[in-house]
């Protein structure tokens, strides 16, 4: 983990973090909920944007760790594409119940996600900073959504 991480892959990166944060924020400020919600619709205000969007990175990152997997080989490459799905089916069929549950399972697929990306790392399949920039992002992920679960 002693590379550096690539500017634009840690400027994108922590960019993805900017719908998790507005959802946070529009939950601790009533004034600017209301802004939110005037201006862009209940969608995109607390948890309910938090829970699309982190459904979305879900289902991304599962094609981030398909990609991973296609370094693979053998039995080596059959587990690592059968691990890259499972982001994407935990937002699936993990975050539509209620805010509170969707938010604790949707809390829980990140923090499993954490573990897939250690996988790959481990096995060489990811790039040397993979997993610093991984820790800081989904650190900030888990805070986010912290707020919406108290």
């Amino acid at each position: 983990m002693d590379k550096p991480i690539p500017t634009a892959a840690l400027i994108l990166g922590l960019a993805g973090l900017i719908p998790l944060v507005w959802g946070a924020r529009t939950l601790v400020s009533p004034a600017m909920a209301t802004w939110g919600l005037q201006t862009f619709g209940a969608r995109f205000i607390g948890p309910h944007v938090q829970l699309s969007y982190g459904v979305v990175i879900l289902a991304f990152m599962s094609g981030v760790l398909w990609g991973f997997a296609t370094k693979a080989e053998g039995a080596q490459a059959a587990a690592g594409d059968g691990l890259s799905v499972i982001p994407a089916l935990w937002g699936f069929f993990f975050t539509g119940g209620g805010v509170t549950s969707a938010s604790i399972y949707l809390a829980a697929g990140f923090a499993g996600l954490l573990a897939l990306d250690w996988h790959f790392w481990s096995h060489g399949l990811a790039p040397p900073w993979w997993m610093k920039l991984r820790l800081l992002l989904t650190t900030g992920v888990l805070i986010c959504l912290g707020v919406s679960i108290l």
